[in-house]
């Protein structure tokens, strides 16, 4: 984020802002808003446009309307939570390009705010299509992106949109606030961290995790593996694991890993002992085992007190910790307790910690932590992708800041 350009160095006096949000909250089956946390973390943004006295138009998507204008995907409650909280007229338009969106965008006075309609309801938003984009560019003068949870995405309204604004060159796209502190926690966990530096990953399925394994075992000091996807690695020691989950097609890669682990002093943590259950419900019979003791035909669910002991002294000296995914199926009350046992442990650990999607913000919430957390990623496959190394379309395509800012940087 050092060489992109922020909210903070571009002038928008004056001038009308599109923002790239992600309004994708959760509802219920009234249309209700149910959580609005990813509404309030782009009002510092908001906010700040306001006091420069910009015209802002705000864009999102909502669910998976696959191309269609469903009014159960409409952003209509949004703008009502939105103008409650920002205590200030929002208006809204009834799709997200057309003449009557060109009309109310280029009518759109300083300090007032217009919310668009799903970006999905228009398929090109997903294909990256530069005529969609093109339209959605129409009397922008400046581009914000933020929308972390979305920069994976190499959509319209994320990468092509760039193209368009203020010329070929992009040169007003800037990050806002919300993504710019997502990418700054990021730095300083990954790029230059405090040591000891561990890593906790869990959830379910490890394939979709192997790549962010690969690359965080060649840079922290422990690395702590739970939740499901911890069976692909004991089947790998030749453990019987029953009828826990386990991918057959991930055992070599989870074995190489294990092997660089050793081989170059990080310490790699697997549950010793974990809650088994003789099938996958609420009510199942459960009991406790160690790793090696799993009967034929039952599972296990969640770590056991011994791993919970183990994972918290594993962190007890670290200075940063990275989680994502849960420790098992926490959903369920009775394989919860080792997910909310690790939340009390890190939230009580003296380090900075940093957590991403796999539902383990989830829990924390539901453990009423929050506060005693550093930062609480807004993204889940964002962060993963960032935690795998690899480089975003929606970072990739913003502005770079001119090269005699970044030599007194």
């Amino acid at each position: 984020m050092h060489d992109k350009l922020t909210i903070q160095d571009v002038d928008v006096a004056g001038k009308k802002v599109f923002v790239r949000v992600d309004f994708n909250v959760p509802m219920d089956a009234s249309g209700n808003i149910t959580d609005d946390s990813r509404i309030r973390a782009v009002l510092p943004t908001i906010n700040h446009l306001l006091d420069e006295g910009a015209a802002i138009i705000l864009a999102s998507h909502m669910g998976r309307p696959n191309g269609e204008a469903k009014p159960e995907f409409s952003l209509s409650p949004i703008a009502k939570r939105l103008q409650r909280l920002l205590q200030k007229d929002i208006l809204f338009a009834n799709d997200c390009i057309g003449d009557e969106v060109d009309k109310l965008k280029a009518d759109l006075q300083p300090e007032e705010i217009l919310l668009l309609e799903n970006l999905r309801y228009h398929k090109e938003e997903k294909n990256n299509d530069e005529g969609f984009a093109k339209e959605l560019a129409k009397h922008i003068d400046v581009y914000v992106d933020d929308a972390f949870a979305t920069a994976h995405r190499a959509h319209a309204s994320i990468d092509a949109i760039t193209n368009f604004v203020n010329g070929a060159d992009g040169e007003h796209c800037a990050a806002g606030f919300l993504m710019k502190d997502e990418l700054e926690y990021f730095h300083r966990s990954m790029e230059d961290p405090k040591r000891p530096f561990v890593a906790i990953i869990g959830g379910a399925k490890v394939s979709s995790k192997m790549g962010v394994l690969q690359n965080l075992v060649k840079r922290v000091d422990k690395l702590i593996i739970g939740g499901g996807m911890a069976f692909t690695f004991l089947k790998t020691l030749m453990h019987d694991i029953g009828k826990s989950i386990v991918e057959e097609d991930m055992l070599d890669t989870a074995y190489e890993i294990i092997k660089y682990a050793k081989e170059n002093g990080v310490k790699l943590y697997l549950p010793v002992d974990c809650v088994i259950a003789d099938k996958f419900a609420e009510d199942a019979e459960t009991k406790v085992t160690t790793v090696q003791e799993i009967p034929e035909n039952w599972q296990a669910l969640d770590i056991g007190p011994a791993t919970t002991m183990l994972f918290t002294e594993a962190i007890q000296n670290a200075k940063t910790i990275i989680w994502n995914g849960p420790m098992g199926v926490f959903e369920m009350d009775a394989f919860s307790r080792g997910t909310y046992a690790m939340v009390s442990a890190v939230a009580a650990s003296y380090s900075l910690t940093i957590v991403g999607g796999g539902d383990t913000d989830v829990a924390i919430h539901k453990a009423g932590e929050t506060n005693k957390f550093s930062y609480i990623s807004t993204g889940g496959g964002a962060f993963l992708e960032l935690l795998e190394g690899k480089v975003l379309p929606g970072i990739a395509a913003l502005s770079d800041k001119p090269k005699e800012e970044l030599a007194y940087a």
